[in-house]
């Protein structure tokens, strides 16, 4: 436990955007990560926003407290946004770094560590800087990649350069003030240290999935989950939106339905920006064997992966993203995996432990042929599911993997 003198204070778990509890949309990997620090005997106050970013929505924070979770969770209010990229957002997380800031700078004396999110780096940078003025540890958690991930939605050279110059400054403030580094691909881990050369403690940790939760929602919902004799699914589940590739995927479908493969169905599960402009390109160009299942409870969506028989990490060229939410559920589920995310990292980790198939981004045909050679080779299915679900078991498995955070978090000095 993290103590100073006799007394044990808490530790700060900050997410501005990527922390949410079971009864809003599932558990998150933060809302684990609190989990996991409680469980290891920790005092645990999450310090987290009254808006959440998944459902661009209010949050029902008296329905939340009333499930009495065994850490504090402290609101902050900040203004509403509706799209992951304007600048009602960039707003919002302009206010809320200033808010959360000032709650940390009055609090400080309780905390003896502090675990931050990053993205949004302004949030990020702020407090490690307080952490630094206190001489507080303060352990950053690269969730996502900010600018690099906008540089792909703003075509313009000239407005990336003005427009994301804060975000990089951020970034390397953050990075400059952290007593440590948590990264949830190796990659992500790397850029802490891109641009400044520092001796501090950091590792890996994939966000992976609670087996657990994910197990029981399978059998929860899997009578629910109609699938006819005959089918063949292949399944994406995650947010429909500009770095994922659902256009050629719905194409690829379309395609081979054309072809007289009838069987195979594509099942979307999630939502996003771009999900009511796809629904409407089915409906315009009568593209068959597609079903939206819109925003699904996680549970559920267990249920659909365990049904499905391929799974699908559909992303366009270029995308920035590496080792994604959604990969621990994919390998919970124990079915073969097509992976168009170009990233390295991710393509040798795919190779490496046998659990699918790497493609070219953006190909229908390639996609489309990719389909048809896992649908037709049942031993390859077989023997790719069994080495997903051993991987999610051993390196996915939030209760076994997240100990090494607290861990660091335990042993990080400022």
């Amino acid at each position: 436990m993290i103590k100073m003198g006799n007394t044990m204070k808490k530790v700060a778990v900050i997410s501005q955007g990527y922390f949410w509890t079971p009864i809003e949309s599932g558990p998150t990997r933060f809302f684990q990560i609190a989990s996991t620090f409680t469980k290891s005997g920790h005092d645990v106050e999450v310090i987290t926003t009254d808006f959440q970013h998944f459902e661009k929505c209010k949050r029902n924070i008296n329905g939340i407290l009333k499930e009495h979770y065994p850490f504090k969770i402290t609101f902050i209010h900040t203004p509403a946004y509706k799209k992951n990229l304007d600048f009602r957002r960039i707003y919002s997380n302009f206010v809320i770094s200033g808010k959360i800031a000032k709650y940390l700078s009055e609090h400080i004396s309780e905390y003896s560590a502090v675990y931050c999110s990053i993205p949004a780096n302004n949030v990020a940078a702020k407090v490690a800087k307080v952490c630094h003025d206190h001489s507080i540890p303060c352990v950053i958690d690269i969730e996502d990649l900010w600018p690099e991930a906008m540089e792909m939605v703003i075509k313009s050279r000239l407005v990336r350069k003005l427009f994301l110059k804060p975000f990089l400054k951020d970034a390397e403030k953050a990075y400059r003030y952290a007593s440590g580094i948590i990264g949830t691909s190796e990659d992500y881990t790397a850029r802490a240290f891109k641009y400044q050369s520092r001796k501090i403690p950091y590792d890996t940790v994939y966000v992976g999935c609670d087996l657990e939760v994910f197990d029981s929602g399978v059998e929860q919902y899997i009578g629910e989950i109609d699938k006819p004799t005959g089918e063949f699914w292949i399944t994406y589940a995650g947010s429909i939106s500009t770095s994922y590739d659902i256009g050629t995927l719905i194409m690829a479908v379309d395609k081979l339905c054309n072809a007289g493969h009838t069987d195979i169905k594509l099942q979307l599960l999630g939502t996003g920006s771009l999900k009511d402009e796809l629904e409407e390109m089915v409906k315009t160009k009568n593209v068959k064997n597609v079903r939206f299942w819109g925003f699904t409870p996680y549970k559920k969506m267990a249920a659909v992966l365990a049904r499905s028989d391929v799974v699908i990490n559909s992303f366009v060229k270029g995308a920035p993203q590496s080792i994604v939410n959604k990969v621990g559920d994919y390998l919970a589920s124990g079915k073969p995996m097509i992976n168009t995310l170009e990233n390295p990292i991710f393509c040798d980790l795919v190779n490496k432990y046998n659990v699918g198939i790497n493609i070219e981004p953006e190909k229908v045909d390639v996609l489309a042929d990719a389909i048809l050679k896992v649908r037709n080779d049942e031993d390859m299915r077989k023997k790719m599911g069994e080495s997903a679900r051993n991987l999610a078991e051993t390196e996915f498995d939030r209760k076994v993997s997240y100990k090494r955070i607290v861990e660091m978090v335990e042993k990080v000095k400022y």
